[in-house]
């Protein structure tokens, strides 16, 4: 019957976050208070409160304080719920933060992938258009060019 304590986040940016976090006093008995609340050993012990409550006649019923104590609580318990929530969605800015970095991050190499992809292109039309001008300049077949440049032809005898 233990309080299961949360994960080390994996992710970086969680990581710095839960850090950050635990710096605090205030944050870390609001989510110590928070996983226990959630728990099963929560629900024992006021089973078992409420049972002895009764049980021993601490008070008769209506039970007004045994009402006023669980209202009081009730209401701080609600409190710390919306601590809860709102430390899930900081952790959801958090996260959406990240990947919008690494977003933008990947838009920017997608430019630079794109600027380079233009000048290979360019350079593939120049070889091409150098290649054709060059053929259309006289060449005949194959190693007409060798024997312009004086290099003999691989292919002849």
């Amino acid at each position: 019957m233990t309080i299961r304590t949360p994960p080390i986040p994996r992710n970086p940016a969680l990581l710095k976050h839960a850090q950050q976090r635990a710096l605090s006093n205030e944050n870390r008995i609001a989510d110590a208070i928070t996983r226990f609340a959630g728990s099963m050993p929560f629900v024992y012990v006021h089973v078992i409160w409420f049972t002895a409550w009764i049980a021993f006649g601490v008070e008769r019923y209506p039970y007004g304080l045994l009402t006023m104590i669980v209202s009081l609580e009730a209401i701080f318990l609600s409190t710390f719920v919306m601590i809860s929530q709102n430390r899930a969605d900081e952790r959801n800015q958090v996260l959406a933060d990240h990947r919008w970095q690494l977003t933008e991050s990947e838009e920017q190499q997608n430019e630079q992938l794109l600027g380079l992809s233009t000048q290979i292109l360019e350079l593939t039309k120049a070889i091409h258009a150098m290649a054709s001008a060059g053929t259309s300049a006289g060449a005949v077949g194959p190693g007409t060019a060798n024997r312009e440049s004086g290099l003999a032809d691989p292919q002849s005898p």
